[in-house]
């Protein structure tokens, strides 16, 4: 399996790494790049997992939903937090480059979970993916983006902030897993969607206010 996702990397995310070449706006490289940093942070996650599926005896349940939530949120926040610190704390820009980056690992997660249940995938179950995990990923790692440009001005909420972020993110990821292998899997598919669109429409208010004033 580690195998076939380093295989899946190569045709998805390598051929992404010319185009950083060829974008003329600043921004539009810096967006795609950090989608190329989700799909190598995936990489590197599905190593761990594994690892720490035959660490705690092979229950896939208890490692999906207690364990890889952890790992998966701190792994993809590291890039997030990277940028936060040394580059810009300013909010647009925060919240762009972490779903691009939430995005990123879902598309190869994706791909990898396509190659292991290729024979009892449909249109239905694609469109259930980009639903409900693609939206998940990227609207944790964008929490954690979002919340980054208000407590990188605060140094003394810093530390507290961070971890309030991660521990949201973490939580809403296992919560998210949880559902998604139970009766209640339904609820598991709306539930990313309920947070995106209303954020989303929030975020587009602004925007539009902010460019009137302007």
């Amino acid at each position: 399996m580690e195998q076939m996702s380093g295989i899946l990397y190569i045709c998805i995310a390598l051929p992404m790494i010319p185009m950083l070449f060829i974008l003329h706006d600043k921004k539009s490289r810096l967006f795609l790049g950090y989608m190329i940093v989700g799909a190598t942070v995936c990489l590197v996650a599905g190593g761990i997992n594994l690892w720490l599926l035959g660490l705690f005896g092979g229950d896939g349940m208890y490692v999906t939903t207690n364990i890889t939530p952890i790992s998966e949120e701190l792994m993809k926040a590291i890039p997030v937090l990277y940028f936060a610190v040394l580059f810009s704390d300013d909010r647009d820009t925060l919240l762009s480059i972490s779903f691009s980056l939430g995005v990123g690992f879902a598309v190869l997660e994706n791909a990898v979970i396509l190659t292991q249940q290729i024979n009892n995938v449909s249109v239905l179950w694609a469109l259930s993916r980009v639903i409900g995990a693609a939206l998940m990923h990227g609207a944790c790692t964008a929490a954690v983006g979002m919340g980054m440009s208000y407590i990188r001005k605060r140094r003394k909420l810093f530390f507290c902030g961070t971890f309030s972020l991660l521990t949201l993110a973490i939580i809403f990821h296992a919560t998210f897993n949880v559902l998604v292998q139970s009766n209640l899997r339904a609820i598991a598919l709306i539930l990313p969607a309920a947070v995106y669109i209303p954020v989303t429409v929030i975020i587009l208010s602004r925007r539009r206010k902010a460019k009137k004033n302007g």
